[in-house]
């Protein structure tokens, strides 16, 4: 019996399969298809599973990975040795990357400002789309900065490189046009918002404590305020500074009858307003064959464990899960907005999410 080997695919089926998708416009695809993704990724790279990084073996695997809609991670442990095997760097989906820079909406003269070069690959396609001099991208690690920048002069493209906080202003740079973060922020820092005129546009993954990650696209105000929605799901690795800490559990475990299916509250909809109304908890979860455990968490040391189809444990001060419940019933009686009628403002105080309208804020349950 012969067995016929399916070869792996290639780059033009990737970016036909963008395109196909909608996410790229003539402009954009003829950037793609001139910044080949295969540049940008390391010799020693691996697959992000469910539960761990796996090395990508040899040369079918490698271009099977590298020519699909997925994450290369490029980096584990903050490029430590023997350590847990975390990822902290990668070449992003290509389906991200591509919805990313569509909400940038960059025009030719436009000036942008990446923080997280990363692998090089936005910097880039960045660079192909508006010329060298136009593109300004920083990276706080300095092995990663040196690899990229060596994947960039390969490529052909000379933007303008840092190595640095992207959490601060970057000296002499002046305001540009559009800013993208291609790393997860907790919260948009306002140096980054007046390095952005006026009119220009900033897109960012947001991750909160009670969802995992959230993209959004802000128009810069004259008052230096940024305001915009969200524009659906989106997974990133934190900037290292925006590393969420432990929260320590306290106190045995207190049993109750579940009223809510954990899964539910997975619903990013819900999870933009839960997170609004319950700052500081925060919320993981698993797939299970009947729906999802989640683990919800505060700085108080409450905690709560559900699972679908099985009873609540509690443990600490207060009524954790009872909160979360509230927060549901609440959300049902506004009908269960969707995602993307959840907005942000941004100002140099604070930052809010509003639903429907920048002047409808979200109040936090608790002063």
């Amino acid at each position: 019996m012969s067995t016929v080997q399916r070869q792996a695919p290639t780059y033009q089926e990737l970016v036909q399969g963008l395109a196909d998708r909608g996410l790229l416009d003539r402009g954009w695809r003829q950037v793609w298809e001139a910044v080949p993704r295969m540049r940008f990724i390391p010799e020693t790279a691996w697959r992000q599973l469910p539960d761990r990084c796996e090395p990508v073996g040899g040369t079918d695997d490698r271009l099977t990975l590298v020519h699909s809609d997925e994450p290369v991670v490029t980096q584990l442990d903050d490029g430590a040795e023997a350590g847990p095997g975390i990822a902290t760097s990668s070449n992003s989906q290509p389906s991200m990357v591509a919805r990313m820079l569509g909400l940038l909406q960059v025009e030719d003269g436009h000036r942008v400002l990446e923080i997280g070069t990363g692998s090089g690959h936005v910097a880039a396609l960045l660079s192909e789309r508006l010329g060298d001099e136009q593109v300004y991208s920083i990276e706080l690690d300095p092995a990663l900065a040196r690899q990229a920048a060596n994947a960039i002069a390969g490529a052909g493209y000379r933007p303008h490189l840092r190595i640095g906080d992207g959490e601060h202003p970057w000296p002499g740079m002046g305001p540009v046009d559009r800013l993208i973060a291609t790393c997860a922020l907790r919260y948009i820092p306002h140096a980054l918002v007046r390095q952005v005129r006026p009119g220009g546009i900033i897109v960012a993954p947001l991750t909160r404590d009670f969802w995992s990650g959230a993209l959004v696209q802000l128009h810069v105000q004259e008052d230096g305020t940024a305001v915009g929605m969200f524009t659906g799901g989106a997974s990133y690795m934190p900037m290292r500074s925006h590393r969420p800490t432990a929260h320590q559990v306290e106190g045995k475990g207190r049993r109750r009858s579940a009223g809510l299916d954990p899964a539910q509250i997975l619903d990013l909809g819900f999870a933009l307003y839960a997170g609004a109304r319950l700052p500081g908890v925060r919320v993981t979860h698993k797939d299970t064959p009947d729906g999802a455990q989640v683990w919800a968490s505060r700085g108080d040391g409450a905690a709560a464990i559900a699972v679908t189809g099985e009873d609540v444990w509690q443990y600490g001060p207060g009524l954790l899960w009872e909160e979360i419940e509230q927060a549901w019933w609440e959300y049902e009686g506004l009908g269960r907005p969707g995602p993307d009628q959840f907005g942000m403002t941004a100002t140099h105080r604070a930052q809010h999410v509003w639903l429907r309208n920048p002047h409808t804020v979200i109040e936090p349950t608790r002063a």
